[in-house]
């Protein structure tokens, strides 16, 4: 049984009637008095047993969940001042238990760490939707599962091939700095990047992983994290990797998020919204093959016509507008007022505005009801609105009543104290973990990439994706240690239940292959 923790304690900031003016104080009294003593913190885990009926046979397991407290060494004038408590983390951790009268040899059983995005984003939805021995009940697009939704056995778990350890970085999960410390120093880039890799270090070290195949599973900003991640662990901790598994990753900023500074965005998103044009019926006279295959033949004739900027000719302008409304099904007014270019954005807000819905952004299969139909930009998110309930009861109810842990503090599921997201490493630049990437995989030659895509994922489009991929500076003969896989889904394609069976047999089927078994 883990304890039950008291959590953000207040310190007292009031006066009794008659307490004595701040200048009447014995200055060393008071001195004294301004130096709070917080406790040391302590790891604080509880551990239980559970039995899974997989598709490969019953699964004995052990699952560990808490909070692991990171320290830093702390030097001053040149002298070690020991080790001083940082940050406590969340983590769950899944280890296959042995069968009676077996041993399990951990050198040929893989390990994987896994983590969300955001940033701002805990690691409940891979836990619940995708690898972990149990799943949310949240149903899909046309059928969602109401309130209280439901929690179910996951027999295609990836439990099966590997042991799984769920990091939930600063400020998300229950993951928290230590009393009286800030957590602002890993509220960026680098510093969470540090974080995540002593809880990675630790739990390898604690429990005798070493030699284990290992493996970095990130989804979204997962995958900026994970492409920086890989190399900084190889770099500082001398620490290799087998694969790096990435869930539609967000690997350059300038792909995907369109601003007033770059016209890349605009072609590498026109097939996906040709998808989801197509998806909701916008396209009725082609097959989804066909509007896609119609946005990747005009893609480079229409980033050559936005290079010519404000030089494209009247007729040039006119033919662009008619081949664009033909592709991505938006009114030719509509693409003429936005110069040509239509940011998912706006197109989200504006496919199905005629039948007062807008669409998803990271997942456009879904759709939902505004407050007003003015919006130049789709908002609120349906699939933000379709999800975040069912995994966040689904957790709560979980780690209570079946894992046996009990935190007052809520579990942030989602947060946006993360922000300000610090990005000072890409000064005046995108933030882009390619060249990262590149280093891990040309340090390393054993590591091997799958990434995941969703056809439908109009947040970080598949070509926006690839054409990341296809930049990474590794020699041409090692292009087959990449690996992609798309997914008629979105970006948490595991949602849509026929692409979360195939994901984990193709994650599974690559962990096989790359643990050199």
């Amino acid at each position: 049984m883990s304890a039950v923790i008291s959590y953000g304690k207040s310190k007292a900031s009031g006066k009794a009637d008659g307490a004595s003016r701040l200048d009447d104080k014995d200055p060393a009294v008071s001195a004294q008095a301004d130096k709070v003593e917080h406790p040391e913190p302590q790891d604080d885990f509880s551990t239980t047993q559970h039995v899974l009926n997989s598709v490969d046979g019953a699964l004995a397991y052990t699952a560990t969940i808490g909070r692991i407290v990171l320290h830093e060494e702390v030097t001053e004038d040149d002298k070690f001042q020991g080790r001083k408590p940082k940050a406590e983390l969340s983590i769950t951790s899944y280890t296959l238990d042995p069968k009676p009268g077996e041993t399990i040899d951990v050198t040929k059983r893989p390990v994987v760490f896994a983590f969300n995005g955001g940033p701002g984003s805990s690691s409940v939805w891979l836990h619940l939707g995708l690898l972990g021995p149990r799943r949310v009940d949240s149903g899909d697009v046309g059928a969602l599962t109401p309130p209280p939704y439901g929690l179910l056995d996951n027999p295609e778990t990836l439990l099966r091939v590997a042991d799984l350890v769920f990091i939930d970085p600063i400020s998300t999960g229950y993951s928290r700095a230590v009393e009286g410390e800030s957590a602002k120093p890993y509220h960026g880039f680098q510093g969470d990047i540090e974080l995540v890799a002593e809880v990675i270090r630790l739990w390898t070290t604690r429990n005798g992983r070493w030699m284990s195949p290992k493996y970095i599973l990130g989804e979204s900003y997962g995958g900026t994290r994970g492409g920086g991640l890989v190399d900084y662990l190889q770099n500082r901790f001398g620490m290799n990797f087998n694969g790096v598994i990435m869930i539609a990753p967000a690997l350059n900023t300038e792909t995907f998020f369109h601003s007033e500074h770059s016209d890349l965005p605009y072609p590498l998103n026109l097939p996906a919204q040709a998808a989801v044009a197509h998806y909701h019926g916008k396209l009725p006279d082609k097959t989804l093959e066909q509007a896609v295959a119609d946005a990747d033949a005009y893609v480079d004739e229409y980033r050559n016509l936005l290079a010519k900027g404000h030089n494209i000719t009247p007729e040039e302008r006119a033919a662009a507008i008619a081949k664009l409304s033909s592709i991505i099904a938006i009114r030719p007014e509509y693409i003429d007022q936005a110069n040509l270019r239509v940011s998912h954005m706006r197109f989200l807000a504006e496919l199905l505005r005629d039948q007062r819905k807008v669409v998803g952004r990271l997942d456009a299969r879904f759709t939902g009801p505004s407050n007003h139909y003015t919006h130049e930009y789709m908002t609120p998110d349906p699939f933000n609105t379709a999800t975040e309930g069912a995994f966040t009861a689904a957790w709560n109810h979980y780690v209570n009543s079946e894992l046996d842990y009990h935190h007052e503090a809520p579990y942030e599921t989602s947060t946006d104290k993360v922000r300000p997201w610090s990005y000072k490493e890409f000064e005046g630049k995108a933030v882009d973990v390619a060249d990262r990437l590149t280093s891990a995989m040309i340090k390393n030659p054993f590591l091997q990439l799958h990434v995941a895509l969703g056809r439908y994922d109009a947040g970080v489009p598949k070509e926006a994706v690839e054409y990341s991929l296809n930049h990474l500076a590794i020699p041409y003969e090692d292009r087959d240690r990449i690996e992609t896989i798309t997914y008629p889904a979105g970006h948490m394609m595991y949602l849509h239940q026929p692409s979360r069976i195939k994901q984990l047999d193709d994650i599974a089927a690559f962990i096989k292959r790359s643990s050199n078994r």
